[in-house]
């Protein structure tokens, strides 16, 4: 798993940053340049850097990134022990049997505004008794996360596993 991790983070870190923010003393003899971006985020388990989803992180990363290039198409979908991050505070509180309310909410919030398209599972909705409602603003449902990661894979699309 730290290995994955590590990876991960390395790859985003390549990514997030041209030859234009090298760092003193380094060369980028490669720059990575996109001409067009399709990237979709498997929000299927749960990896944390510190208080925060790693692909909550990354993907508000990678939005910026994207911005600057003019590139932007990047969905997140959540599913299995990772699906209850889309939540309201109502149904995540009765989920987490907790009474903080979604701390995640606010990202969710910010990364809507900012484009990033998210989804949650319908099998997962199904496996907690989710409905529609128990989910924030801006959230669609798809038909079966697995099913639609295949579907965007032959859209063309890169699917990343924080």
């Amino acid at each position: 798993m730290k290995k994955v991790y590590y990876v991960l983070v390395c790859a985003v870190v390549i990514f997030a940053v041209s030859s234009a923010y090298a760092a003193e003393g380094i060369k980028v003899d490669i720059p990575v340049v996109f001409k067009d971006a399709k990237v979709v985020f498997n929000m299927d388990h749960l990896a944390f850097d510190g208080d925060k989803p790693v692909g909550i992180k990354y993907m508000l990363l990678m939005r910026e990134r994207m911005k600057e290039t003019k590139t932007t198409r990047i969905i997140g979908i959540f599913h299995g022990d990772a699906a209850y991050m889309t939540l309201t505070d109502e149904a995540y509180n009765k989920f987490r049997k907790i009474n903080t309310g979604n701390p995640y909410k606010k990202l969710i919030a910010d990364m809507v505004a900012m484009g990033i398209e998210l989804e949650e599972c319908m099998v997962s909705m199904m496996a907690h008794g989710w409905v529609n409602s128990d989910l924030l603003p801006g959230i669609k449902v798809n038909g079966g996360a697995v099913s639609r990661l295949i579907q965007l894979g032959q859209e063309g699309y890169v699917t990343i596993h924080p």
